[in-house]
């Protein structure tokens, strides 16, 4: 059970722990700044564990099919944020290596992409995106809770702490303080 949450930090050698701390830093830290650094804390926990789950439901599935590598590393997050992100995007059309496509195409594009990341599960990383887009889509409209909470959550103990810490980037819950924030 603990390996629900516990994947996440499991890396195989140094150069996929390098490809996922640029996956975290430009794809999380976007995600995190639209919804604040309580909500993407919460977030970023029903997202590993939806994305395990989701993993192991279809890993029977594929497994008789062909070789599943294991889900490993925080790929499959970034990918759940990366798609909640673009699914919910208020932009039709991005620039991607100079052509113009669909934003909801961004992370499926992506998905064919981190094949190139050494030891990445497609089938983890499909996952954490089937389950970014869900959230994404309203289905899991439990997990999206309102402004007042992640304000509340704010003043709350480990976030508290966070904020005073000098030189750490605390993103506040609601987006008027976030617009405040960020004028400042």
């Amino acid at each position: 059970v603990h390996r629900l949450i516990t994947y996440i930090f499991a890396y195989d050698d140094l150069i996929s722990l390098a490809c996922g701390a640029v996956v975290i830093w430009y794809f999380a830290g976007s995600f995190e700044r639209n919804v604040g650094t309580a909500k993407h804390c919460c977030l970023t926990v029903a997202f590993t564990v939806l994305a395990a789950l989701l993993y192991l439901l279809l890993e029977v599935l594929v497994s008789r099919v062909s070789e599943v590598e294991d889900a490993a590393g925080f790929t499959p997050v970034a990918f759940a944020t990366l798609g909640a992100s673009t699914t919910r995007s208020r932009m039709k059309r991005t620039l991607v290596l100079g052509v113009r496509v669909p934003v909801v195409l961004v992370p499926w594009f992506l998905l064919c992409t981190a094949w190139l990341i050494p030891h990445s599960s497609l089938l983890g990383n499909l996952c954490g995106l089937l389950a970014g887009e869900a959230y994404g889509l309203g289905c899991c409209f439990c997990l999206d809770f309102p402004e007042s909470v992640a304000s509340k959550l704010d003043r709350l103990f480990p976030f508290s702490l966070l904020r005073r810490i000098p030189g750490l980037k605390y993103i506040p819950g609601s987006s008027a303080e976030r617009r405040a924030f960020e004028s400042s």
